[in-house]
């Protein structure tokens, strides 16, 4: 595995995902990792352009090889029993060249990297629709690839690729948004 692209916040939009899943065959990366809140908009979202969390699921289902997901705080047990890739884990770890990753929505982290990483390199998040990369004052580098359907603060729909000790944070249309060396 070489390259990896994250995206979050998918909150049942086909239209939203239509355009992620364009950039994943032109990306061409060996995994997709969803970072939560999959198939519903949740209490304090409005309903995306495209609600459709059936047509989400028989969009990602397919691609079910290729995923990683964790649960989000919009992702309800009930979602398991029509995707065919786990969404049940709250957190998920990934090495890749060396670099460790650790992967959740964020919910349950408050925006801060858990104490107890073990020796990844990178925290990386959904659950605020804010993009962002950041080293923290630990080494640890946090890292949130924004929100595919529903961005916040100003900001464009984003998602983020890790490729040769890189991550970028890419706009829908495949634009550097922002990206960092990790060392």
């Amino acid at each position: 595995m070489k390259k990896v692209m994250f995206i979050s916040d998918i909150h049942g939009s086909t239209t939203s995902l239509d355009q992620a899943l364009k950039a994943y065959a032109l990306e061409k990366p060996d995994k997709l990792v969803i970072l939560g809140d999959i198939l519903y908009h949740g209490p304090r979202n409005p309903l995306p352009e495209g609600y459709d969390p059936k047509a989400v699921i028989l969009q990602l289902n397919p691609l079910r090889k290729a995923i990683i997901a964790v649960r989000g705080n919009c992702d309800a047990e009930v979602d398991q029993m029509v995707l065919d890739f786990n969404i049940q884990s709250a957190e998920s770890r990934l090495w890749l060249d060396g670099i460790g990753f650790f992967m959740t929505h964020g919910h349950l982290y408050n925006n801060q990297p858990p104490h107890d990483i073990m020796g990844e390199n990178i925290f990386i998040q959904g659950h605020t629709h804010v993009p962002m990369i950041q080293k923290t004052s630990q080494g640890i580098f946090h890292v949130n690839p924004g929100s595919i359907t529903l961005p916040k603060e100003g900001h464009p729909k984003t998602y983020a690729i890790y490729e040769s000790k890189k991550i970028t944070v890419k706009t829908l249309e495949g634009d550097c948004y922002i990206e960092a060396l990790i060392e």
